[in-house]
This record gives C-alpha cells, structure tokens and sequence, in this order.
C-alpha cells in the first residue's frame, strides 16, 4: 500500500514506496538487546537442566512427560535463533544477514510462540481430565494419545507460518525499502498481514485463554471440593493454575493485544487519505511498547522450566535423583583425592 503523508514519512520516488515508521538509533535496541541476552542464558541453562529429568519420564510413557518434553524441544530450538535476534539488536534494528535467514528467524519466533501457548493448553486440559474424571480419562490417556496432540500442533501451526512464508515474497518480513533492512518490521501494515494478525488474535490467543480458564477453573472447583486432599496438595494445584495463567497475562497478552489494536487501527485507517498520516504516527509511537511486548512473549522460555518443576512430581523425583547421583559422586571424587593425598603425605614421611 503507497501512501504520502507527513513524518515520520518518507518517500522513495524511484520505487514510490514508503517508510512509515522512522527506526533510528536509540536506547531501545540496547534495552532489548539486554532482554535477548538474559532469555538466552537464563532459558537455555534453565531448558538443558530440566531436560534429562524430562527425559526420563517420557521414557516411561508418562503422558505430561510427552507434552514437557516437546514444549522443551520446541524453547530450545527458539533459543538457537535467539543469537540472531542479539545482533540484530546490537545492528540498530538493521538485518545484515539476509532475508532468508530472517524469514527462518521469525519462523522459529513465531512458531514457538504459538507451540507453547496450544503445549500448555494440552498440559491443561491433561490436568483437568485427570483431577475431575480420573477413572474415565485413565483408559484415553496413553502415550500415542500425547504424541498425537503434539504431532498436531507441531503441524498446524508450522503449516500456518510456511503457508505467510510462501505468500509473503520476503520484502514484507525483510524491509530494505530506502535501505532499511529491518526484519519483520515493515510499516505500514499490509492488508493480508492484518487479516493473518485478526486470526492470531482469536486462534492462537483468545481461543486458548478460554480453553485454560475453563480447565483451571474446573480444576480448582474440584480440588476445592475433595475432602481427601491435604492442604499442601490444593496449594500446589492453586499454584500451578495461578503460574500457567500468569504465564499468559506477563508474556502472551501484551503483545496480542497490542497486535489487535494495530490491526484495527489499521483497518479504520485504510482507504481514507486523511488516515493515514495518523495512522502512521499512530505505529511511531506503538513502535517502542510493541517491541517490549514481542521481548515479554520470549521470557516464556525462561519460565517454562519452572512450571515443568510445578506441573509434575515426576520431574521434581528425577530432578532429585539426578542432584543426588551427581552429590554422591561429587562426594566419592572428595574422598578418593583425600585418600591420595594422605597416602601421598605418608610416603613423604617415610
């Protein structure tokens, strides 16, 4: 879409396309680069620990253990692009590596956003049927049944992206209009772009929201209700239901909101002249807050591993066993050095 309006606008006449939005140097790309950073250590260390533990239980054919591990798989594959999002960052939003490589980039960030958000549904709902019908649901709840809703959401949600990946000929997720080689950063917004943002609104955001509400709340009403659960039980279940709601209200709601205030500011704005410069100054000042927002939505990698913690006792068993194994032969280590080197003192002496 060309338009003409006033700044932050400029205009390429030798293609007659336009910058909307006028990303310069600031302490914005230092901020977030900072963000980048720490989700990468923190998420990466905090994924490789709780990976064995995890592991294990799959190996057991424990179902939650199915759902943990592929939503690990899915933050450390997310993890691995993270580097790419760093110097883009520390380049002041400028791409210097290709459009190919941010296409793959955004694909992974994009992707592994919305595997977590439908992972942790499927957690939910699991959770759900084993608290509320635990005999009804102990015939269903098999491992083929786990690895099926992960194939599904692996598939769907890839198939969406590949299918704006095909469609999109790379000049919309990699802008070098006026030679501004920003990466999934192109203003304004295309027609196509805010339709595909109304259903990832809806499906990917909205749709699961209700579907954890519901399960939770189901969840609580029967805990609350059972006589034969101790109180220590009830608060880890309240604990677990408060974290993954939390989870979406620090890392996913932001940003989704704010992505549906733009599309409708989009949609108001187009087709009308007189719009568009406001809508324009609208994105320069949305530009810092939605930029914050899409750096809260990667800190779920961080706090995954935590819930995988709360969710199972499997995993906090494994977790143990695995921080005793290691303490036993951190111990055994000590001693066989003590031992030597006392023997080595004797001889001395002798």
């Amino acid at each position: 879409m060309n338009i003409t309006t006033t700044p932050p606008v400029t205009t390429n006449s030798s293609d007659n396309s336009t910058l909307c939005v006028d990303i310069g140097k600031s302490a914005i790309s230092d901020f977030l680069m900072s963000v980048y950073i720490l989700v990468f250590c923190f998420g990466l260390i905090f994924n490789v620990l709780t990976l064995g533990p995890i592991w294990q239980q799959m190996r057991r054919q424990n179902v939650l253990g199915i759902f943990l591990l592929n939503l690990s798989i899915s933050d450390i594959l997310f993890l691995l692009t993270m580097p790419l999002w760093i110097n883009y960052y520390q380049q002041d939003h400028h791409w210097k590596l290709g459009a190919h490589s941010c296409s793959v980039a955004g694909f992974f960030y994009y992707s592994n956003m919305y595997i977590s958000i439908y992972l942790l549904c499927c957690i939910s709902v699991d959770r759900c049927l084993v608290v509320t019908y635990p005999l009804r649901s102990k015939t269903h709840r098999t491992s083929r049944y786990a690895w099926v809703q992960c194939i599904i959401v692996y598939i769907v949600v890839a198939v969406l992206h590949i299918m704006v990946l095909v469609k999109d000929d790379l000049t919309d997720a990699h802008d070098e209009t006026n030679d501004n080689d920003r990466c999934y950063e192109t203003y304004p917004m295309k027609k196509p772009i805010a339709l595909f943002n109304l259903i990832r609104v809806g499906i990917g955001f909205l749709l699961p929201l209700l579907v954890l509400a519901v399960s939770y709340w189901k969840v609580l009403a029967t805990v609350g209700q059972s006589p034969g659960l101790n109180a220590q039980v009830k608060r880890k279940v309240r604990l677990l239901s408060f974290g993954v709601i939390g989870i979406f209200s620090v890392c996913f709601a932001p940003y989704h909101i704010l992505l549906l205030v733009r599309s409708l500011v989009f949609y108001q704005s187009e087709g009308d002249i007189t719009q568009q410069g406001s809508y324009c100054q609208f994105e320069q000042k949305m530009h810092f807050f939605f930029s914050c927002t899409l750096a809260l939505s990667s800190l779920n990698c961080v706090v995954d591993p935590v819930l995988y913690v709360l969710v199972s006792n499997g995993v906090q068993e494994e977790a143990r066993l695995c921080w005793r194994r290691h303490t036993r032969t951190q111990t055994d280590t000590d001693c066989a050095l003590t031992a030597y080197n006392r023997g080595k003192s004797n001889n001395n002496l002798i």
